[in-house]
């Protein structure tokens, strides 16, 4: 019987009895609190947003500090992804936060690629998790979970309606992610103009598919309040660390020649209800959204394309050693069909390098032999030359001495004549 029919068997017929007294189980809850206290939390977001619209502001006055880093310029060549880590702690409870800040973004000219970055580095946080979650020795305890739990997408406070790269960007990361849009700097635009941004906001995203985070009412104590603030989406913020003194009281807020801005005043902007959303109520949503839709989505998809699967073709369940073992000699018959490929490759080369490596012995060979020819037909003539100079040297010789020799009997003659006219003369 297979592990699978066993372990559905024993699922089985589960029946509810009571309790004759108290047993103790019920402290559970108490349990895990005090536990997760003690390991901490993570909390991961994105702020994805034009360079000069206020990230880094708005996350120092939604965490109450100051989180170091420097200005980005309008001078990155492309978009590049800066991660910081910080540990806080409030009152017994700490709390692993991580920044990730989109540098350069929409500073291009071109800006088509700019969601690609992005994506590419969620996709890494999922890779890098998986690849904990495979492994025979795991410490998912310890492992530092850097998937981004919450993306704030940061619009411009135009007026108008999105930008084509806001929207092409949070349709390529709305099923990765769990999307916020914000409008930042909402004191830059009047109530009336602010309400009318919004409404355009919404319609657009509605009519071009892209699934924001919508806050949980399926649980009874934040139902109400996560349904109105639904309703309040995108919100409207303004991000101060400078404190001014308003009445009695130091509050943070932005001073302008007109008037003063109240961060954490309502009739002024949405800042109070981004921060009990995103912290103070739905923190640990976004943490199990995360994992339970975004991440199982990665993971499925991965698992698949390796070729694993809930069941076979027949719709019976799949177990993991058969996989394996399926995926194994799938494997081993592909490596072994590529081998004899790469045989028959080499052994078609080496017979073509052959067929190459004797043509041109035999271009050689003739080469040679014309060559030789050539200089056996040179040889010959050069011969030829040489017997004719041979036999004009010889001639040239003949007639030398011939001519020697006359000269010579030519010489003797007058020679006698001369003796003769002196005895002549004598007698």
């Amino acid at each position: 019987m297979a592990a699978t029919d066993i372990a559905r068997q024993v699922g089985e017929g589960c029946r509810t009895v009571p309790l004759a007294g108290h047993v103790g189980f019920d402290s559970l809850p108490d349990q895990l609190v005090n536990k997760s206290v003690s390991q901490g939390f993570c909390f991961n977001i994105l702020c994805v947003g034009e360079t000069g619209l206020g990230k880094s502001t708005l996350m120092d006055t939604l965490f109450n500090t100051k989180f170091e880093g420097e200005p980005a310029t309008h001078t990155q060549p492309g978009v590049q992804l800066r991660s910081n880590t910080y540990d806080l702690q409030e009152s017994n409870v700490g709390l692993k936060l991580t920044i990730v800040s989109t540098v350069g973004f929409g500073d291009q000219i071109n800006k088509e690629d700019s969601y690609k970055p992005i994506v590419e580095f969620i996709d890494a946080q999922f890779e890098a998790y998986l690849q904990e979650e495979l492994k025979i020795r795991r410490v998912l305890h310890s492992y530092h979970d850097s998937r981004i739990h919450a993306c704030l997408y940061f619009i411009a406070p135009t007026g108008h309606s999105l930008k084509s790269l806001d929207l092409v960007t949070m349709k390529k990361l709305d099923s990765k992610v769990n999307i916020i849009p914000i409008i930042a700097k909402s004191d830059a635009i009047s109530k009336s103009e602010l309400t009318k941004f919004k409404i355009k906001i919404t319609s657009e995203l509605v009519s071009n598919g892209v699934q924001i985070y919508q806050f949980p009412t399926d649980d009874e104590s934040v139902a109400e309040i996560n349904g109105t603030m639904n309703a309040h989406l995108p919100f409207a913020v303004i991000g101060s660390t400078e404190e001014l003194k308003i009445g009695n009281k130091m509050m943070k807020a932005r001073q302008y020649p007109w008037g003063t801005v109240q961060v954490e005043n309502e009739a002024h902007c949405d800042f109070v209800k981004l921060r009990e959303m995103l912290i103070r109520v739905n923190m640990e949503d976004l943490r199990e959204q995360t994992h339970s839709r975004h991440y199982e989505l990665y993971r499925r998809c991965k698992l698949e394309e390796m070729g694993f699967k809930d069941t076979d073709p027949d719709s019976k369940p799949f177990s993991l050693q058969e996989t394996y073992e399926a995926k194994r000699n799938e494997f081993l018959g592909e490596l072994q069909k590529k081998e004899e490929e790469m045989r028959q490759m080499f052994v078609q080369r080496v017979k073509e390098k052959e067929a190459e490596l004797k043509e041109a012995e035999k271009e050689l060979h003739e080469k040679f032999d014309r060559l030789k020819k050539l200089h056996q037909d040179e040889k010959k003539k050069l011969e030829d030359k040489k017997k004719c100079l041979d036999d004009e040297v010889n001639a040239f010789k003949q007639r030398k001495t011939a001519a020697e020799l006359l000269q010579s009997q030519g010489s003797q003659a007058g020679g006698s004549q001369t003796l003769k006219r002196d005895k002549e003369k004598k007698n």
